[in-house]
């Protein structure tokens, strides 16, 4: 009895390994590491000032996550507690180019409140 149980587990642990790597390869790959300039380390309030109030804010203990959303795209800001309060660690925009998290072109036209440059 006891060697049944032993192949019917390690059956059960390939079969859980097997469908773990077929959806691994399903997901997109992760971003690229780097923030944009200027980006890293602002504060919640510097952050209020450039872009404006965001559309969404998604709140897990003591992390927030601020989505602003434009025309053509979205940016996705995650702020986390530092000394002074709550500080930008990353951002990422959808949609976003291959090489980077976030696409330049999306934020400069969010922190613009979605105006065209003159």
């Amino acid at each position: 009895m006891n060697r049944i149980a032993i192949v019917v587990f390690s059956a059960l642990v390939l079969c859980a390994c097997a469908a773990q790597q077929q959806n691994a390869a399903h997901l997109p790959p992760a971003p690229p590491s780097g923030e944009p300039s200027g980006i890293a380390g602002l504060q919640s309030q510097q952050l209020r000032v450039a872009f404006g109030s965001p559309a969404f804010v998604r709140k897990d203990s003591n992390v927030e996550i601020w989505r602003y959303d434009g025309a053509g795209c979205r940016a996705f800001f995650f702020l986390y507690p530092d000394a002074s309060g709550l500080s930008v660690r990353h951002v990422e925009t959808i949609p976003r180019p291959s090489d980077a998290a976030a696409d330049d072109a999306c934020l400069n036209r969010l922190r613009l409140g979605g105006k065209a440059v003159s």
